[in-house]
């Protein structure tokens, strides 16, 4: 969460089910580990995974083995070519006007930055 809310314009992060895990009870958003089937086993020991993943992959800061998912808000832009009202360090009422090249979106450019950061972080 601190790495991909360092992304310019993020404003909101969620892992698992996120803000939605909040009004679930405990017993619901539970993931039980189960028996895998079909994976590798130690001698004498059943491979373990999760019947759910409500937690998006990591139990206690540490990865479960599920795959890690997550959801990341971001803003739309605030420099755009419209005038706006805004006002000086003196209180003093001004309109504002975007000159030069701005991006009115900054959707292409954000799922390589997200993607890049959640690798960093998983390295690291």
């Amino acid at each position: 969460a601190h790495a991909m809310m360092s992304l310019p314009a993020t404003k909101g992060f969620e892992i698992g089910s996120g803000f939605g895990g909040t009004v679930m009870r405990g017993s619901t958003h539970n993931d039980p580990f189960v028996a895998s089937a079909g994976a590798a086993r130690a001698p004498n020991a059943p491979a373990l995974t999760v019947s759910t993943n409500n937690a998006g992959g990591t139990l206690g800061g540490i990865s479960s083995g599920a795959p890690i998912y997550f959801k990341v808000a971001v803003k739309s832009v605030s420099t755009i070519g419209q005038a706006q009202q805004t006002s000086t360090l003196g209180g003093d009422k001004i309109t504002l006007e975007a000159k030069g090249r701005h991006d009115p979106c900054v959707l292409p450019r954000t799922p390589p930055l997200v993607e890049g950061m959640a690798a960093l972080v998983l390295i690291d």
